[in-house]
């Protein structure tokens, strides 16, 4: 019993650690004008890669932290001559950090790539991919997309430092959002 107690507490000291840096990533994003999401996917206790959202900064959508994260692993490991096979093998050890639960785009695309864990920090109550508005992350092995693709489940845990990634959203939607689309009708008046 007290093994297993100091295990949890290794791993949760652990997962505050990899929350921090996905944090520092948010931060970044947010420096940039950027909606704050951060992550850091890690191999092995160790940060193989990072990324934040840069879908204004590149004006691309699916430029969100996760995908910028995947494509510089995929980029590296193509350096390196690592055959299709072996990217699924590496992916299936990896775990994810990431500031804020993954929206239904990356969720699904961490079920493709066959990511073995996901650590979230808040919950996204609007796009949610892993329980907030769908459930990604289960229920999935063994099923094929559309195209063929094998979809995979992967663990997930929320909560992880979700005060500070709230935090983090707060104060860039308290400062307006200055990439934000200008209405195009006046707004009514408060009755």
């Amino acid at each position: 019993m007290m093994a297993s107690l100091i295990e949890e507490t290794v791993q949760e000291t652990e997962s505050v650690a990899f929350m921090n840096l996905a944090l520092e990533q948010a931060k970044l994003a947010l420096d940039s004008l950027e909606v704050p999401v951060g992550c850091v996917i890690i191999q092995d206790q160790k940060v193989i890669s990072s990324g934040r959202n840069r879908t204004t900064e590149t004006r691309n959508a699916t430029r969100h932290a996760e995908m910028e994260a995947i494509d510089v692993l995929l980029q590296q490991w193509q350096k390196i001559g690592v055959t299709t096979e072996e990217v699924a093998l590496r992916f299936s050890t990896c775990i994810l950090y990431v500031t804020c639960e993954p929206c239904i785009m990356c969720a699904s695309a961490l079920s493709i790539i066959g990511i073995k864990e996901v650590y979230y920090g808040c919950a996204n109550d609007k796009f949610g991919g892993c329980g907030s508005v769908l459930s990604l992350h289960t229920k999935s092995s063994g099923k094929l997309t559309s195209d063929g693709i094998s979809k995979k489940d992967f663990n997930c845990t929320g909560g992880i430092m979700a005060a500070e990634a709230i935090n983090l959203l707060r104060s860039f939607y308290e400062q307006g959002n200055p990439n934000a689309p200008k209405p195009h009708r006046t707004p009514m008046p408060q009755i």
